[in-house]
């Protein structure tokens, strides 16, 4: 009984013994883990607060501005209004109308332009094949002032020679004065371009000096703006001047051309004509 009750007390002693040293284990392994996750937390919260203390550090690529240059069209265009609309403006119609017509004298002049040989040839070829009205019919399918003069000639051909000279004479001042129309009035433009630029220039120095008055003080920066502006117009007007020129220039050239081969090929078919005549 003693030997049973004594095993009964050791294993009470062992099972409290036991639940005591697991409740210790489980004490211990609750608060170290407690203190891990503390630990962990903790770690958290400082990364936290050095993240929010730390400034955002922004990496800004400063480049240099380059100022983009100007086009030529731009700097026209502000040259244009800084020497004012009105004179400018006029200057500028000059321009176009003094163009507009050296374009088409150059259309025209170039379309009146003849091969003469080839023409002399094939009139020749047709007062032999067919007399004077297949060399006219010849003529009038050829395009230029020089068959046209021809054709007068030819027409005067039953009145004799000297006839159809006094005819090709006649009739060249005629289409001399064909090919220079409009010549007077690319001559216009180029001189009236620079007057009316002088007078923009004019003006403006008025303009100038008339706000130094009403400044009453004589400022550099005051004075180079008003001259600016007033020589602008001077600029503008010597500008269309000389492009006008260089069409005027080219315009005289190619009509001297024509008038020449104008009259060789006038003194060449007197010629054929006289040998027409001689061996008829």
């Amino acid at each position: 009984m003693k030997k049973l009750f004594t095993l009964l007390m050791l294993a009470g002693i062992l099972n409290f013994t036991n639940g005591v040293v697991y409740a210790q284990a489980a004490s211990e392994s609750t608060e170290v883990t407690a203190d891990a996750q503390v630990a962990e937390d903790d770690s958290t919260a400082v990364q936290e607060e050095v993240a929010a203390e730390e400034p955002a550090i922004e990496e800004v690529a400063e480049e240099p501005e380059v100022e983009a240059e100007a086009s030529f069209h731009q700097v026209v265009k502000k040259q244009f209004i800084d020497g004012g609309p009105a004179f400018m403006g006029i200057v500028l119609l000059c321009l176009i109308l003094g163009l507009a017509i050296a374009i088409e004298r150059i259309i025209h002049l170039n379309m009146a332009t003849t091969n003469v040989k080839k023409l002399l040839a094939n009139i020749e070829d047709a007062l032999n094949a067919g007399g004077v009205e297949a060399a006219k019919e010849v003529c009038r399918n050829t395009r230029g002032p020089v068959a046209s003069i021809f054709v007068q000639g030819l027409m005067r051909m039953s009145e004799g020679i000297e006839m159809v000279e006094k005819s090709i004479i006649a009739y060249g001042s005629v289409e001399m004065g064909k090919l220079e129309k409009g010549m007077v009035w690319i001559s216009l433009f180029i001189s009236l371009a620079p007057m009316l630029g002088f007078m923009g220039t004019v003006i403006g120095m008025i303009d100038a000096f008339d706000a130094i008055a009403e400044a009453g003080d004589v400022s550099p920066a005051l004075v180079a703006g008003g001259i600016k502006v007033a020589l602008l117009t001077t600029v503008g007007g010597l500008i269309v001047a000389v492009i006008l020129q260089l069409f005027y220039n080219y315009l005289v050239s190619k009509i001297d051309s024509l008038v020449n081969s104008m009259e060789d090929a006038s003194i060449s078919l007197v010629d054929i004509l006289v040998k027409h005549n001689l061996s008829h």
